[in-house]
């Protein structure tokens, strides 16, 4: 399993990803999760993948080679003109994947599943978010809703609930991203280092920041201290129920 989260905010978008997949308990390996469409002052996208690594990659080199969809029409990211436009490119590629692969895993006893986050902006059109299903339909993110999980979302969505709106600045967003993405790795094994960050602030058209976090990072490590630390004192800080037990 793995765990992405974007985050839709006014000033741009921020996306997170782990890196760890693994078929048990003793067959774990690291693979990134994260992938990039990127011309400075024209575009910049990112995806991340969770579900079958190879059901995701496939579909990833189908977007990175281009293809034709069921319709015959020609798709190449960096051809869309608008990220409604890609996301309906990223949909056409998991269908595309789903009838070359999909009842091949199902005869081998794979149940195939495959979710994933394209975030982005495209020239003087919005920058936005969406969530694809392995049936290549997709949300949106809104104001209402301006962060997407996929993965082992559970672990990692209070803190989001708590602290994410659309007025939240970029680095506290990354920072808020990087808690949740703390708050899953301690609470499920599937979830691992390194992680993969990317920061795309509105009107650049291009990345502010793309950084892998490894456990070597001093800040990430201090977010760990800081953020456990921090909630022990709250708690100790909420009176004791006085129930007379």
């Amino acid at each position: 399993m793995t765990y992405c989260v974007g985050l839709l905010l006014n000033d741009g978008i921020v996306m997170l990803s782990d890196s760890r997949t693994n078929a048990g308990v003793d067959s774990i390996s690291t693979f990134g999760k994260m992938y990039v469409w990127e011309k400075p002052g024209e575009r910049a996208i990112v995806l991340t993948t969770a579900g079958n690594l190879s059901l995701s990659q496939t579909v990833v080199t189908l977007l990175k080679e281009g293809f034709t969809d069921e319709e015959g029409k020609s798709c190449d990211l960096n051809q869309a003109a608008s990220m409604f436009e890609a996301a309906g490119m990223v949909g056409a590629a998991i269908r595309e994947v789903a009838r070359r692969d999909g009842e091949g895993l199902k005869q081998q006893g794979v149940e195939p599943n495959l979710s994933m986050l394209l975030g982005g902006q495209i020239g003087a059109k919005p920058h936005e978010l969406y969530m694809l299903y392995y049936a290549g339909n997709f949300i949106r993110a809104t104001i209402d809703t301006p962060f997407l999980q996929i993965g082992e979302i559970k672990y990692g969505k209070p803190i989001l609930d708590r602290v994410i709106t659309p007025e939240t600045p970029l680095v506290q967003a990354a920072k808020c991203a990087l808690v949740s993405m703390d708050s899953t790795l301690r609470s499920n094994i599937s979830v691992g280092l390194p992680l993969d960050l990317a920061i795309l602030p509105k009107g650049d058209l291009k990345f502010a920041l793309r950084k892998r976090i490894t456990e070597q990072e001093p800040y990430f490590a201090s977010i760990r201290g800081l953020w456990g630390e921090g909630l022990r004192k709250v708690f100790l800080t909420i009176p004791d129920p006085d129930w007379g037990v």
